[in-house]
């Protein structure tokens, strides 16, 4: 089976499934330069396209590592919403400009991380609320459908809850695999699948499955403030790209 073989597209390939490796083993945000650094060799859409056969396989691996570590009430109130906006996505998606997207989702992400700070993150968190969960839900489901960069959204409502570490990693891992999951059929009926994506996809399946694997063991050896504070570092760094990434696209024109 043909794979694609232009050294350019793993030098920015394997950085991008090792980052997305460690995301899915709990230090979630920084997955999110997957599709970007994907995209600087293809489409966006069609990067995530390439990408999410491998997701699929982490989300497995790391669902059932997590699997008793959730919250039920934010995967109750936060799925509705994912569908709501991965729904949205797929009509829309042929009009949505990516770089106006990544801008909007990194000044999301910087402000609320920003606001956090100066609150000062409380010790306790605490619970917000079911509109909230959908609303966060479905901006997630919008931007992970269209650029596989639903997870400063999905920070934003978890994250000030102060969950037990693993109880927030198991969240998200959760939520993103259900979302990765329905994102299967709109891809193809979107046309973004092709044999030659999904060899190569294999190709790097071994790399993002270590990366998982190490993921998954610096979450449990990580102190709990320790983790939150990466938590919030990533959540600004990555949306600090995103802006970046938008800003000069659209400057490019």
């Amino acid at each position: 089976m043909t794979i694609i073989t232009d050294p350019v597209f793993y030098m920015v390939a394997v950085p991008a499934l090792i980052a997305l490796g460690l995301s899915k083993g709990g230090f979630a945000g920084v997955g999110v330069i997957a599709t970007p650094l994907t995209a600087l060799y293809l489409p966006p859409l069609e990067a995530a396209a390439l990408i999410l056969p491998v997701l699929i396989v982490q989300d497995v691996i790391s669902v059932w590592w997590y699997r008793r570590d959730f919250d039920p009430w934010n995967l109750k109130v936060m799925l509705p919403g994912a569908l709501i906006g991965m729904g949205l996505a797929w009509i829309f998606a042929a009009y949505v400009n990516d770089d106006a997207l990544r801008i909007s989702i990194g000044v999301i992400g910087t402000s609320f991380v920003i606001y956090s700070l100066l609150r000062h993150i409380p010790a306790e968190g605490h619970r917000k609320t079911a509109l909230s969960g959908v609303f966060w839900g479905s901006v997630s489901g919008f931007t992970s459908f269209l650029s596989q960069a639903g997870g400063p959204p999905f920070q934003v409502h978890v994250l000030p809850q102060r969950l037990p570490k693993l109880t927030l990693v198991g969240t998200n891992v959760i939520f993103f695999a259900i979302v990765n999951a329905l994102k299967i059929g709109p891809y193809f009926a979107l046309g973004q699948f092709s044999s030659i994506n999904f060899a190569t996809s294999m190709v790097l399946l071994p790399i993002a499955v270590a990366a998982n694997a190490l993921g998954i063991y610096l979450v449990r050896v990580t102190p709990v403030e320790v983790f939150y504070r990466i938590a919030y570092a990533l959540v600004f760094c990555v949306s600090v790209m995103l802006l970046w990434q938008g800003i000069t696209g659209l400057l490019r024109g």
